[in-house]
């Protein structure tokens, strides 16, 4: 892994709620982040979002599988989240594999996450979850 993409990587994964002060080391102030649910423009943006995310979980992990740069600027980390709700599954942890696309100057300035909003999310659900379970397994059939 790149030096660059090693350091983001390693300093992403130390972030945590008591350290996201540290968000402006890593992102440039003009970040573009984008996951299955949200788009989010700016630094002041994003730590508003990691705030209320780290906010709403009682736990949040993330293991680095692979790593590939595509430029000097330009690459992709896979990864599996794990992280414990008290209003999702209850409360058990939810572990949802993902990538992402990044690219950097000195900083990151394009963050774009890939993953199954609906294994992260709707699946868990307590009745939500119960019926898209249902309709797995009927199309399934």
């Amino acid at each position: 892994m790149t030096t660059s993409l090693q350091k983001f990587a390693d300093n992403f994964c130390a972030l945590n709620k008591s350290n996201l002060h540290r968000l402006p080391d890593l992102y440039a102030s003009d970040i573009s982040f984008t996951d299955p649910l949200h788009h989010i423009s700016g630094i002041v943006a994003l730590q508003a979002y990691f705030a209320q995310l780290y906010d709403n979980v009682d736990t949040i992990k993330f293991d680095i599988h692979a790593h590939d740069c595509v430029s000097d600027n330009e690459g992709y980390l896979r990864w599996t989240m794990h992280f414990n709700h008290p209003r999702l599954r209850g409360g058990k942890t939810i572990s949802v594999k993902g990538c992402t696309h990044l690219k950097w100057r000195d900083k990151v300035y394009y963050h774009h996450d890939y993953f199954d909003a609906g294994a992260m999310l709707y699946e868990n659900v307590p009745v939500l979850g119960a019926v898209i379970a249902w309709l797995k397994k009927r199309l399934a059939t």
